[in-house]
C-alpha cells in the first residue's frame, strides 16, 4: 500500500519481482489521482505467508481485516505515531493543518510539489514514477488526501489488528524528511513490546523517504523466502 499522495504504480518494480518469484501481488490504491480506488483483501485460497508492505502512512490506509490476517509485515519508511509524543507536537501538528488548508486553493500545486521534494531527499524527483501530485489530483482525490492528513495528525499507535505473532521487517531511512527520528523510534519501541520475536531493523544511510534502491526488492523478498513463524 502506498502512502499519502502516492498511487499504486509506484509498486510496478516490486510487482514484477514477485510475481517473477511465485507470489501473487496486489496493489492498495487510494485514488487521489486519476486510477480508481481500489483495496487490497486477502482470496480465500491465500495460504502460507500473508504479507502487507506498506510505505509510511500505507499500512494505515488499510482495513483491519487485512492487518489482522497477515503474517508478516514490511514497514517502508513508517512510525506508529506521525507526531511522536515527545517530539515538538506543535509544529508537526501546524505543519499539516497547513498542508491540509492549502488543498484546493492557488497554494496546492507548490506545498504538493515541495512535499514531493522532501519525500525523494536526497534524490530527485525526476527518479520518481509519474503520481497523482505530477499528472493531477481529482476532486475525490483532493477530499481523501485531507481527511489522510486528519488521520496522521491523530493517528496514535500501531496498525488496527496487527498481532504478536507477526513477523516484522522496518525499513529506515536515516536521511528521511518526511519521518521524524522521534517516530521511527517509536515504531520499533512498539513493536518490541507487541511481538513476540523483535522486529528485523534495515537502517540505511544516504538515503530518503522514498527509498529510492531498487535493490531493496529483492532484500526483501529474499527475507520473506527465509522468514518461518507459520
Amino acid at each position: 500500500m502506498h502512502g499519502w499522495g502516492g498511487d499504486s504504480r509506484t509498486w510496478e518494480a516490486w510487482k514484477n519481482h514477485f510475481e517473477l518469484h511465485k507470489w501473487h501481488w496486489q496493489s492498495g490504491e487510494r485514488g487521489y489521482g486519476k486510477l480508481s480506488l481500489s483495496t487490497p483483501h486477502w482470496h480465500s485460497q491465500s495460504k502460507g505467508k500473508r504479507v502487507v508492505i506498506g510505505h509510511s502512512l500505507g499500512p494505515y490506509l488499510l482495513p483491519k481485516e487485512v492487518i489482522y490476517n497477515a503474517t508478516h509485515f514490511v514497514f517502508l519508511a513508517s512510525f506508529s505515531n506521525f507526531i511522536p509524543p515527545n517530539s515538538n507536537k506543535r509544529v508537526l501538528t501546524n505543519a499539516l493543518k497547513s498542508m491540509k488548508s492549502y488543498l484546493g486553493t492557488e497554494e496546492e500545486d507548490k506545498m504538493l510539489k515541495t512535499f514531493l521534494s522532501k519525500v525523494c531527499h536526497p534524490g530527485s524527483i525526476n527518479e520518481l514514477p509519474p503520481g497523482p501530485i505530477q499528472e493531477g489530483i481529482s476532486s475525490e482525490g483532493r477530499r481523501r488526501l485531507q481527511r489522510d492528513l486528519d488521520l496522521l495528525i491523530n493517528n496514535k499507535g500501531l496498525p488496527a489488528g496487527i498481532t504478536e505473532k507477526a513477523s516484522v521487517l522496518v525499513v529506515e531511512a536515516q536521511e528521511d524528511a518526511i519521518i521524524v527520528p522521534e517516530a521511527r523510534k517509536k515504531l520499533v519501541e512498539e513493536l518490541l513490546a507487541l511481538l513476540n520475536k523483535p522486529p528485523a531493523i534495515w537502517s540505511f544511510p544516504k538515503t530518503g523517504h522514498a527509498l529510492l534502491k531498487t535493490e531493496l526488492i529483492g532484500q526483501i523478498e529474499q527475507w520473506l523466502e527465509l522468514e518461518n513463524n507459520l
